[in-house]
């Protein structure tokens, strides 16, 4: 053992395993370490969300006592109280680095970091032997059926045991552990969707089956009220390692009523808050779509720093919601804006206004658009593709690879801006060719003699996407969107 060496990391040939070298002081009395110092090891690049929720210790009798390889659903900070132990790990994720491996001595002065899904096993060499480890999800029966294995013997690892496998005390379990041909990679942590009838919701259940993405739950407020909290008791929190939060109010006049004001904090305040406290706790990505009407509307473009200001009751309820989401160490907040989906939305309804004024049998022949509101347009299926590409799903890939840094994005169409006035009159023109039947009015002259409330609406609605650019996502033009949507409906 080494005294008096400097805390240090290490990167290995297995992503996201790091070596750790430990400052162990001894006199003649004994010795003593910082066995684990969560502040000083995420500067050396141990992830800042790894947060140990129990203690484990493997107490080893004899030299030769050999356990593994294991690969179970969560990250574990390993570490060695007395003796020391060979150790070899297996990546058994999916992907490239499927089957690589590292080993290295471990004793009291060094320990290591293994994330999820690597395979973990060890060589007592010496009697009396303590290897002790944290891990950041508790043991369960569901999780226990998520387990992979592989041969401690296996050739085509390569692992020179210091203590053949013959002379080794080994459990009959682990002896008949597959081969790496047969073992099978570890499942991806699950993600949970809600709100997944929604439009939003449906956009991207469709794009992560169309991708093949495995460990997708979708669920809709009459499975998971996430707005109640006796709800959260009934979820195995330790099973997910993101949430995609799609459900919203979106009545947005409604909601200055009485009624609909309850309502809309509910669902975009109260129920962001507990689904942040909940991933937080059990250090699950907590994804959560935000809107434009967090804005006052006053400044042309808004950027993600821009400070809150809503207007209406909708927007406030959004405004609270992004404050408690920002609270979840792991969260992405995706502001959007004027969001077109599969169900009733603003095109649909000038498409069908078009066609009424086309027909001369129908006395309709003007639609009035509001003119002084100014965004683009968002279709669900590049919200849908920009959050999974934050979430590192690139490619083809079937597990996040590299995900985004954690914040604030917008994310809408990309182009040029637009009233809605104007949108309206491509429509018409896209379905009838009478797009002169728009008549642009003002907001204040489009609400005049309203019945019922009629919430405030930002003038300006469009979001810088400079930040999510750099990402390496660019979102497609909404008009380019547009017409391939209008070309898309069925008569």
């Amino acid at each position: 053992m080494e005294f008096e060496k400097r805390l240090g990391a290490e990167a290995t040939n297995i992503p996201g395993l790091l070596v750790f070298d430990l400052p162990v002081h001894g006199d003649n009395r004994g010795w003593f370490k910082e066995n684990w110092q969560r502040e000083k090891m995420v500067a050396l690049g141990l992830p800042a969300d790894f947060r140990p929720v129990q203690n484990n210790v493997s107490f080893n009798a004899s030299r030769g006592v050999t356990r593994g390889v294991h690969a179970e659903p969560w990250d574990k900070f390993i570490s060695v109280a007395t003796g020391s132990v060979f150790g070899a790990w297996v990546d058994l994720r999916p992907g490239g680095t499927f089957g690589r491996v590292f080993t290295c001595v471990l004793d009291p002065s060094r320990a290591i970091y293994v994330p999820r899904g690597v395979g973990n096993s060890f060589q007592a060499l010496e009697d009396g032997t303590a290897y002790t480890y944290l891990v950041n999800a508790h043991w369960s029966a569901e999780l226990k059926k998520t387990y992979t294995f592989v041969n401690l013997a296996d050739p085509s690892l390569g692992i020179e045991w210091p203590i053949p496998l013959e002379e080794a005390t080994v459990s009959e379990a682990d002896r008949n552990h597959p081969m790496l041909a047969d073992a099978l990679p570890m499942a991806p942590e699950r993600t949970l969707v809600t709100g997944c009838n929604g439009q939003l919701g449906r956009a991207v259940r469709r794009l992560a089956e169309e991708r093949g993405l495995p460990g997708f739950d979708y669920t809709d407020i009459d499975e998971f009220d996430f707005s109640d909290p006796a709800a959260y008791d009934a979820v195995d929190w330790d099973l997910y390692g993101t949430v995609i939060n799609c459900g919203a109010y979106t009545a947005v006049d409604c909601a200055e009523t009485p009624e609909g004001r309850v309502a809309c904090w509910k669902a975009n305040a109260t129920g962001p808050a507990l689904l942040a406290r909940a991933c937080a706790e059990h250090g699950v990505t907590l994804v959560h779509v935000s809107s434009d009407y967090v804005f006052d509307g006053a400044a042309e473009n808004h950027g993600e720093g821009e400070p809150l200001s809503p207007l209406s009751v909708y927007g406030q309820s959004k405004a609270a919601g992004d404050i408690a989401v920002a609270g979840c160490p792991r969260h992405y907040v995706v502001r959007s804006s004027w969001v077109i989906g599969e169900g009733r939305n603003f095109v649909l309804t000038m498409r069908g206004l078009a066609r009424r004024c086309a027909d001369a049998s129908d006395a309709l022949e003007r639609v009035t658009v509001v003119d002084d509101q100014l965004g683009r347009l968002t279709f669900t299926d590049q919200m849908a593709a920009g959050i999974l590409w934050l979430l590192g799903y690139r490619g083809g890939d079937v597990r996040p690879t590299a995900p985004a840094p954690c914040g604030t994005y917008n994310l809408t169409g990309s182009g040029r801006v637009a009233s809605w006035a104007e949108i309206a009159r491509a429509v018409f023109d896209a379905a009838c060719g009478n797009g002169g039947a728009v008549v642009p009015v003002t907001t204040a002259e489009y609400y005049a003699g309203a019945e019922g409330p009629v919430a405030p609406r930002p003038e300006h609605s469009d979001l810088d996407l400079t930040k999510i650019e750099s990402t390496g996502f660019s979102p497609r033009d909404w008009e380019d969107e547009l017409r391939e949507y209008l070309a898309g409906l069925e008569d």
